[in-house]
């Protein structure tokens, strides 16, 4: 067990760029998974992580120590609470987070299968929750714009809960191009212009495309597009928050499958 007691140790300091450095975690080709609910998520499907990093108090935690126990081969490193904290970026930290690569699609881009389009969601939360919904419907084929928040981004992990590890995730996606190339329908998630969502005709496979939080859908990518459909809302709000929205739209498409199996 390597153990780390300065903030000038070397390592360390190549963690903590890490931490808080989206260019460093895309320069590096890794990021951290922090708690044991990502790193069950990573181990299902890919195995051992890199590097376990570990707080003093948090290798006293009952899950963190049956998992270090059961792990005897591991590469760990053991810090001090003081050190373990500066490296998370959330307010609670679970005393225990591991170094992995961030896996490639398994699959180039395919224009015969579902897919989730996603036009510059900029907040951290919501293109996590948003994965989380994608994952739980069934769409594993996702897109995301330049303008997108880090997909990698340590907040982006929280909000996803693992999702990320059950997705193909295409980064720099060209959005536009991949619709005109799509053999299914497409759908873009508009306001202006659109029909609802609960009287359109959906087909399948089907590619859902979903817009910025101020702007929304980018008339480039929404003219791309074969439909432009709106949630219905009698209330009094203008509009949904762009994560409620896409879990709206991505289960109202897996119930009216269900609803068409015999």
């Amino acid at each position: 067990m390597r153990r780390i007691a300065s903030r000038d140790n070397a390592h360390y300091k190549a963690l903590l760029k890490l931490a808080h450095s989206s260019r460093e975690r895309r320069k590096s080709g890794r990021v951290l998974l922090d708690g044991m609910h990502l790193i069950a998520a990573y181990e299902q499907h890919y195995g051992t992580p890199e590097e376990v990093l570990v707080s003093e108090s948090g290798a006293e935690r009952t899950e963190n120590a049956r998992y270090l126990e059961s792990r005897a081969s591991l590469a760990v490193t053991r810090m001090g609470d003081a050190l373990f904290d500066a490296l998370a970026v959330v307010d609670t930290p679970s005393g225990i987070m591991a170094l992995v690569a961030p896996p490639q699609p398994a699959c180039s881009l395919d224009h015969d299968r579902d897919a989730v389009l996603l036009d510059g969601i900029q907040d951290p939360g919501n293109l996590g929750s948003i994965l989380r919904s994608a994952a739980a419907a069934g769409f594993r084929q996702i897109l995301l714009s330049d303008d997108c928040a880090q997909v990698w981004s340590p907040k982006t992990l929280r909000a996803a809960m693992g999702a990320h590890f059950q997705l193909e995730l295409h980064e720099h996606g060209d959005l536009p191009g991949f619709l005109t190339a799509f053999r299914g329908q497409s759908v873009a998630t508009v306001l202006a212009g659109s029909s609802s969502l609960y009287s359109a005709a959906l087909r399948q496979p089907l590619a859902w495309v979903f817009g910025s939080e101020g702007l929304g859908v980018r008339p480039a990518v929404a003219a791309a597009a074969d439909l432009r459909l709106c949630i219905p809302m009698p209330g009094s709000s203008e509009s949904l928050n762009v994560a409620a929205a896409a879990a709206v739209c991505l289960f109202e498409t897996l119930r009216r499958r269900q609803a068409a199996q015999p």
